[in-house]
């Protein structure tokens, strides 16, 4: 099974995209965990991570997050700002999909 973070300001605003996602990725017949929290609470879960995406809001923190799972070799992206605002769970579905490809 594949593990997806999200990582917002507060970890709450993607709680509603967490569920989204989860939903869709049932629908597909795909194995995920996703979860969301806070940018402070990461550096806590680098090691259940296989693809870590950030909210629009801490886009400033692309490169410390790269660095951060860096050792691992896990992908960091920065969610589209359309699919968040729209909570688009299936498109942000694939979007980690393709990063762990």
């Amino acid at each position: 099974m594949k593990t997806i973070m999200l990582v917002c300001s507060a970890g709450m605003s993607t709680s509603l995209l967490v569920t989204k996602m989860k939903k869709a990725a049932e629908e597909q017949n795909i194995d995920v965990e996703v979860f969301a929290v806070s940018e402070a609470e990461s550096k806590n879960y680098t090691n259940q991570a296989n693809v870590v995406l950030l909210g629009p809001q801490v886009r400033y923190i692309l490169e410390k997050m790269k660095a951060m799972m860096a050792f691992r070799e896990v992908p960091v992206a920065v969610i589209n700002s359309a699919d968040y605002g729209m909570m688009n769970g299936k498109a942000v579905l694939k979007q980690a999909l393709d990063l762990m490809k």
